[in-house]
């Protein structure tokens, strides 16, 4: 056999499997496979210059459980333009949708500047349709508000049914400048945060970051162990990124305050965390590994404002006075004006979805010189995580600060001779209330307790017009709780408290005001026209609504009331149990004018009118 005879051989009995020959092979499937997929494409989704963006449409289900189905539906992106202002989160409310909404090159005025525009879900359209037959609806913004030097929160009405609750903006009159969340890469996230579980505030501490979270459930009034969470900080671009990528692990829980210890780049250069996204970890189960925890939801931003560093350097306050608010705009001027001349120098008003024009009174009392802030709160049913915000915020400007709300007076009766202690003091007089917690600054006491005495309706059927420490002089004969002054240097760090009262670290005390000495005047239940205002929700956590059906034989509810806001008989004559008109001598003697016998709230209100009347003529 020659030799080209042995080549021909060769080349036939040449295995089909060689890499030249399946290389080929593989080559021509994947092209046809690739023309396959074009064509199904073209089919199904009639492609065009339009791309899609998916948009997060949540089950109406979960407006009334938490547990709810999600499905993805697209709109077409030439309805969404890019705007100076952007949309970076949205958080479902029971009666309305939160819009964050990043201000850096343009604020927000009021909320008649924008609209809120509801689209279509699609479950029955094909996702191939144009523009103009998705269905747009508009509707009234509830309000506008700053939140921080860096965000504005816009409240929205919650979408009819069948509309997506990825809710959208436009300015009024105007074409849709559809403010989204993107890093200008067309990428949009239209994803819709449940309030049931959100991380949803975060600040700096230290060397520690403290996170506020919903849906933890942890015990009231009761520390829980922090090795079952962990903090996770999203260094980076995370418009573009949306990832976590630092992770430190707790060091203290409770209720729904989580701190965890800083990653060592932040500790090192703080300036590192301004703006940086936060969340919490949890275990999915007890056996877990620390790389197992599940992450919660999240729109916490750490944000340190120029005025709380400018704070900072400055001397402290003696006694200032935190307090959290819905709709108190017609009682905070009273409640102010008194206390001032008790001696509170420094006032922290966190306001919690307020809307009777309490900014406005603010304001006001800002032009008079009081040295009060208003901060936007808008986590319904947080009072207890907002008053461990608050003392963070205040450790720096305040030796104390007393947590009241703006019902509540703090009264020194005319001391005994069996109180001598404090009749020393110089009670009762101005500023004596900041001359009682000095008295303890270099003491280990870190929290005064003040007993209340709460009053009824006192015989009235409508507000009293020299307001409630001269109208209302008629108590139940007990005292109902306590509220507190505390030092929030020498508070404990979980900063675990139950309205009343806080934990405080070994090494400090609490101590008990004598009855006779000072009392609080709640005035609880005042004429029905005021009271039932109370009904639509309450700012504490672990309080049941008014309307709920539980513990209604509570100290904090009605007695006898129920859960329906319909007066009982008889209202002005409840909760009358002893004539109690020291508070409203009180004030009487100190505070009005001799030759009027006007009291300075009362002053104010009635210059206002004969202003207004003088502006009309």
């Amino acid at each position: 056999m020659d030799s080209e005879q042995r080549r021909k051989r060769k080349r036939i009995n040449r295995p089909l499997n060689s890499p030249q020959h399946y290389f080929s092979v593989r080559s021509l499937i994947l092209c046809f496979g690739f023309l396959a997929f074009l064509c199904f494409l073209s089919y199904r989704f009639s492609i065009s210059s339009s791309a899609f963006r998916p948009v997060l449409v949540l089950s109406s289900l979960s407006l009334l459980s938490s547990s709810s189905s999600n499905s993805i539906e697209y709109y077409p992106e030439k309805i969404l333009f890019p705007a100076k202002l952007k949309i970076e989160d949205r958080v479902l409310f029971p009666d309305h949708i939160l819009l964050m909404v990043s201000n850096w090159d343009l604020q927000i005025k009021n909320s008649d500047e924008l609209e809120c525009v509801y689209y279509e879900a699609l479950l029955n359209k094909n996702s191939n349709n144009s523009s103009d037959e998705i269905v747009a609806l508009k509707r009234d913004v509830l309000s506008v508000d700053e939140y921080d030097e860096f965000q504005s929160i816009v409240r929205c009405p919650l979408p009819p049914v069948n509309y997506s609750l990825a809710v959208n903006l436009q300015r009024r009159g105007g074409n849709a400048i559809a403010l989204y969340t993107g890093s200008g890469d067309g990428q949009s996230n239209q994803t819709v945060h449940s309030w049931e579980t959100v991380a949803y505030a975060a600040t700096l501490d230290g060397n520690t970051a403290v996170v506020f979270v919903k849906g933890l459930n942890l015990r009231p009034d009761r520390e829980s162990a922090p090795n079952q969470f962990s903090c996770h900080f999203g260094f980076g671009n995370w418009e573009k990124d949306e990832k976590f990528v630092l992770t430190t692990n707790a060091t203290t829980a409770a209720q729904e305050v989580v701190r965890c210890s800083l990653p060592r780049s932040i500790k090192k250069n703080p300036g590192k965390a301004q703006g940086i996204r936060v969340t919490i970890g949890m275990r999915p189960h007890v056996h877990a590994k620390a790389h197992d925890h599940v992450l919660v939801p999240s729109v916490a931003k750490i944000f340190n404002s120029k005025s709380e560093e400018q704070n900072k350097s400055k001397g402290k306050y003696e006694l200032c006075v935190c307090t959290m608010v819905w709709n108190q705009a017609s009682s905070l001027r009273e409640w102010i004006m008194y206390h001032t001349w008790l001696g509170v120098e420094r006032w922290f008003i966190y306001d919690n979805n307020s809307n009777d024009g309490i900014q406005e009174v603010i304001k006001e009392l800002e032009l008079e010189d009081y040295n009060i802030s208003r901060h936007v709160w808008p986590w319904i049913k947080t009072q207890e995580a907002g008053f461990s915000h608050c003392t963070l915020r205040a450790k720096d400007e305040c030796n104390w600060v007393g947590f009241m709300d703006v019902d509540e007076f703090f009264y020194f009766p005319f001391p005994t001779p069996r109180h001598r202690r404090f009749t020393k003091l110089g009670f009762p007089g101005q500023n004596s209330l900041r001359a009682l917690v000095a008295n303890f600054s270099s003491s280990t006491v870190a929290e005064i307790r003040t007993a209340c005495h709460s009053f009824g309706p006192s015989g009235l059927s409508s507000p009293p017009s020299q307001g409630v420490t001269v109208g209302y002089t008629c108590r139940l004969q007990s005292p109902e709780r306590h509220k507190s002054i505390v030092r929030p240097d020498a508070l404990d760090s979980t900063l675990l408290n139950v309205v009343h009262h806080f934990h405080l670290r070994k090494g400090f005390k609490y101590l008990n005001l004598p009855q006779n000495t000072a009392v609080i005047n709640h005035y609880k239940y005042q004429v029905w026209e005021a009271f039932r205002a109370k009904f639509f929700r309450r700012v504490a956590t672990y309080v049941a609504d008014w309307q709920e059906n539980q513990n209604e034989g509570s100290r904090d509810r009605a007695p006898g009331l129920g859960t329906e806001p319909i007066e009982p008989p008889n209202w002005p004559q409840q909760f009358c149990e002893v004539w109690d008109t020291g508070l409203r001598d009180f004030v009487l003697a100190n505070l009005a004018d001799p030759s009027t016998g006007l009291v300075p709230w009362e002053r104010y209100t009635e210059n206002k009118v004969i202003d207004k009347t003088r502006n009309t003529i």
